[in-house]
């Protein structure tokens, strides 16, 4: 670690090509979508059918994957609340990095404290969404894809997220996505119809 002072001498580079340079050649601005709900709740597959419906539009996206990005770049941190806050500040600043080169970035992640929302909120400049996939738990716990319900029930999994870990509701998401409510194809074109109104180089 480098003592905090040697960040008085770091000056960030203004670059010749701009975020809206970028925004006008791709055709549409830059966008942080960031789906928040519990483990199971469907952010993951939301996020796959709506990135697919917005490449069909020609509209240049990327994912970032909770356990995609726990794999590499998050790779050494662990479930405790410290970890949890590093895993979304780091991701934070990777969307807002991605959203300024143009991209819509449709971001998947638990994210149980609404303080690291607020973060990423934050970091992405005005251009982001919380999207909240708000499955209740136990529709999650029923569905149980990847067995980590069980597991955490038998005391398996520690800091487990809606079992011995708390997941803090968004208090005023810009979406509210209750897919044990409605279908996929309804899901997607609830988030697809949103995105396309903020994207918009018009708008």
């Amino acid at each position: 670690m480098h003592p905090v002072g040697e960040k008085l001498h770091i000056i960030p580079h203004q670059h010749a090509i701009s975020k809206e340079d970028r925004e006008r050649q791709n055709g549409h601005k830059g966008h942080v979508l960031w789906f928040t709900g519990l483990s199971g709740s469907g952010k993951s597959t939301v996020a796959s059918a709506v990135e697919r419906e917005l490449n069909q539009q020609g509209i240049r996206t990327f994912i970032l994957d909770g356990d995609n990005v726990r794999t590499g770049l998050n790779s050494d941190l662990d479930f405790s609340a410290a970890s949890r806050e590093e895993n979304i500040r780091r991701i934070a600043h990777v969307s807002a990095l991605m959203k300024d080169a143009g991209l819509v970035v449709l971001s998947a992640f638990v994210s149980p404290y609404q303080k690291d929302r607020d973060f990423v909120r934050e970091c992405a400049q005005g251009d982001f969404s919380e999207i909240f996939i708000s499955t209740p738990l136990e529709v999650c716990e029923q569905r149980d894809v990847k067995g980590l319900y069980a597991k955490a029930r038998a005391g398996e999994i520690s800091n487990f997220t809606g079992i011995s870990s708390p997941f803090e509701e968004p208090t005023n998401p810009e979406l509210d996505v209750p897919t044990h409510q409605m279908s996929i194809e309804e899901a997607t074109a609830m988030v697809v119809d949103y995105i396309n109104t903020k994207i918009a180089l018009d708008q």
